[in-house]
């Protein structure tokens, strides 16, 4: 069986087509699919590293606030008349800043 298969390689050639095909759906790959995703993830780290205290803030769920205060890793929320809450600073979303500089 082994020996057929090494006899239909040697038959065919040297053909670097399928090689270059491979090659190029790669390129394709990464140009559509890997580059916009790590460009997306580099933006939003950037988003929630630039927030401050005093933004209206949306969170991924759709909450919307304003943060009074920042540390490390959580955001407090003011999200009605003294009612606060305590967020991950990843669950900010880039939406309402989009909104904002449109307007």
């Amino acid at each position: 069986m082994l020996n057929l298969i090494l006899l239909q390689a040697a038959a065919s050639g040297t053909d670097y087509t399928q090689y270059i095909m491979l090659g190029v759906m790669a390129v394709v790959f990464y140009m559509f699919f890997i580059r916009p995703q790590q460009k997306k993830q580099k933006d939003q780290k950037k988003f929630t590293e630039e927030v401050k205290k005093g933004d209206q803030a949306v969170t991924i769920g759709g909450i919307h606030g304003k943060i009074v205060e920042i540390t490390d890793s959580t955001i407090t929320l003011d999200i009605d008349r003294g009612t606060k809450l305590v967020i991950e600073k990843s669950s900010i979303s880039m939406e309402l800043s989009k909104k904002a500089n449109q307007a």
